[in-house]
């Protein structure tokens, strides 16, 4: 049986639910991982419990489909809760699919895919709503305005990249693995994103075979070069093999490489940093033995 917790200034209730009838928001594009952000709510969670309710909104069979909250409800499972505080609200399939987006772009750490198919999906769902938004943003001048135009205001974007990040999705799931690993920088992957699904897997093994990473140029001439039905595995490999300007070497590990020696929990960037600073403290010591 669900119980009443409070009733918070705004007059919404505020009700305990099971968390057995909680479920992930369908096609959900944001991941729940152990990051520094997940670790320090957990920690917030075991001391403190869930402060902030999740929202939530009903769906068939008397379950409840989460909005807001996929990492609290995880860090209540981890706890070993059984119930979790929620405000649940009446809306459409597409005010869904707006809200879940809009709460979950305020994250500290989004990957370039996440935020690529949040975006896709807050567009798709405003053109079938007309660009309308939720009431509490009636007053924001829509009128004759694209939607990657809003999304692009919202979220700091301007409309073009907005669109740079929605043709992110025509990636293969391979590629945007890359992408947010940053084995592979935005602007050559939105380039990329132009080839077909084959040309894409053959990227790949051109790739790996050079053990080198598109510059925006090479990128550019591939999608040239696949526009033209010329694209070819033995093309990229040619074109992947060219020294850089400035390049002598590049040396590139894959995650399993570096998880060995670093916690989940660690981004990219911050086992980047992380390595630098070893490599900053070595370089004296070497030189002192030399």
């Amino acid at each position: 049986m669900d119980t009443v917790a409070s009733v918070p200034e705004d007059g919404e209730k505020i009700i305990e639910i099971q968390l057995e009838r909680l479920r992930t928001f369908k096609n959900h594009p944001f991941k729940v991982r152990m990051d520094q952000e997940m670790i320090r709510l957990s920690a917030s969670v075991e001391k403190y419990g869930i402060i902030n309710p999740l929202i939530v909104r009903p769906i068939p069979d008397g379950v409840y489909e989460i909005i807001s909250g996929h990492r609290r409800k995880a860090a209540a499972e981890k706890f070993g809760y059984r119930k979790v505080p929620v405000i649940i609200r009446v809306m459409s399939d597409d005010e869904a699919v707006i809200n879940m987006v809009d709460s979950n772009l305020q994250r500290q750490q989004i990957t370039f895919s996440e935020k690529a198919f949040a975006y896709k999906m807050k567009n798709e769902a405003m053109k079938r709503t007309g660009g309308r938004r939720k009431s509490s943003q009636s007053d924001y001048p829509l009128k004759g305005k694209k939607t990657v135009e809003i999304i692009g205001e919202e979220f700091g974007d301007s409309a073009k990249q907005v669109q740079r990040y929605l043709k992110l999705t025509d990636l293969i799931p391979e590629l945007l693995e890359k992408l947010d690993n940053g084995e592979l920088s935005f602007n050559p992957a939105v380039e990329l994103s132009y080839l077909t699904i084959e040309e894409q897997k053959e990227f790949i093994d051109a790739m790996e075979y050079t053990q080198a990473v598109p510059s925006i140029s090479q990128a550019q001439r591939m999608k040239k070069l696949s526009r033209e039905k010329k694209l070819t595995g033995t093309k990229m490999r040619e074109i992947m093999g060219e020294i850089k300007k400035g390049e002598i070497t590049r040396v590139m590990f894959n995650n399993e490489q570096l998880y060995r020696y670093f916690p989940k929990s660690y981004t990219p960037a911050e086992m980047k940093e992380e390595i630098l600073s070893m490599l900053n403290q070595w370089k004296p010591q070497k030189t002192v033995a030399k």
